[in-house]
């Protein structure tokens, strides 16, 4: 073998190649293991002192280790696309409804509701009892379940 060949190993058989292809080979050869072999093991970086400096994960992930730790691959507590955009209509459509009710009515659902009033402190404030503001406010759900169909 002359001193500029080299041989590799191809199909079954030493070929002489010249340095530049023996080179090349090497070069893709190491990059064929770098993908089958280093992405797929973690792997330790050693220091001077012969000691683990760092472990580089793999690259790869098995199956059977993500069902173990119940990875997901996209979160459940996200909400929807479509649950955001039928939220927002049945929002709309509730102030739609909500505006067709009177000043009384509309003060009775905005106390109830959203000040988070009992009917009993409402009924107070008004000096009315308390089972007429109940009565009111099943009249006024009533409307307003007929407002939104």
């Amino acid at each position: 073998m002359d001193a500029g060949k080299k041989r590799i190993w191809v199909r079954g058989q030493f070929i002489e190649v010249t340095d530049e292809v023996y080179a090349a080979y090497m070069q893709g050869d190491r990059k064929m293991r770098y993908f089958e072999n280093d992405l797929k093991c973690e792997r330790p970086v050693y220091g001077s002192n012969g000691e683990i400096k760092r472990v580089i994960p793999s690259r790869e992930d098995s199956l059977d280790r993500l069902m173990e730790e119940n990875a997901r691959q996209f979160a459940a507590n996200a909400e929807s696309v479509e649950d955001v955009v039928f939220r927002k209509l049945a929002v709309d459509k509730l102030h739609t409804a909500l505006l067709q009710l009177t000043k009384e009515e509309r003060d009775l659902i905005y106390a109830l509701f959203y000040e988070e009033k009992t009917e009993r402190e409402y009924a107070g404030q008004l000096g009315l009892y308390r089972n007429a503001v109940h009565v009111r406010k099943i009249k006024v759900l009533k409307k307003l379940k007929k407002l939104l169909e």
